[in-house]
């Protein structure tokens, strides 16, 4: 079996990309279930320090789902995958 290794090149691109992104956490709001006026939106940062929303045209529910959950899940895949190249380099 052939495994497809992630490069710590590319490693180094997905954080760096996900570093550019606005400011989080982000959170998926939908018409009907999380609020009941205007639209489908991703709220970005905090209650403190609010960035603009974002909203998805075309976008499924649960795209949208998806992308706003990437802000916090990407952070933590890449913080893993360091932890496990660390393990295994050391081993």
């Amino acid at each position: 079996m052939q495994y497809n290794y992630i490069s710590d090149k590319e490693l180094f691109l997905i954080k760096e990309r996900c570093e550019k992104t606005t400011k989080g956490p982000w959170v998926s709001y939908i018409e009907g279930r999380d609020h009941f006026s205007g639209s489908n939106f991703i709220m970005t940062g905090d209650e403190n320090n609010r960035g603009e929303d974002i909203e998805l045209i075309g976008a499924t529910i649960e795209d949208q789902e998806f992308i706003a959950h990437a802000k916090q899940d990407i952070p933590r895949l890449i913080n893993e995958i360091e932890r496990l190249n660390k393990l295994i380099k050391n081993t």
